[in-house]
């Protein structure tokens, strides 16, 4: 039970940094909560396919993070929806 929450809370984390990282702004709250934990599960098999191993909060949350930057930049190359915030 505490580790499914725990899952959910970095994946928020990690899904609101990526939004925040790739082009400046998220897609709201709750779908950056969606990508974080999707991006969380992308990252973890991603790092461990190339051997890299990811321990305690700190590099979960870094898989977590890459996981939901790759996930972010795929949705936004296919929903042919711009960054708000070009100048």
């Amino acid at each position: 039970m505490s580790s499914t929450i725990w899952l959910l809370i970095i994946g928020a984390v990690a899904g609101w940094l990526a939004g925040q990282f790739v082009r400046g702004h998220g897609f709201g709250i709750w779908v950056d909560m969606i990508v974080g934990v999707v991006g969380a599960f992308i990252g973890s098999y991603l790092l461990a396919a190339i051997g890299i191993g990811t321990y305690g909060l700190i590099g979960e949350l870094i898989a977590s993070f890459v996981g939901a930057v790759i996930l972010v930049s795929i949705i936004r190359m296919f929903s042919g929806n711009p960054a708000r915030d070009k100048t």
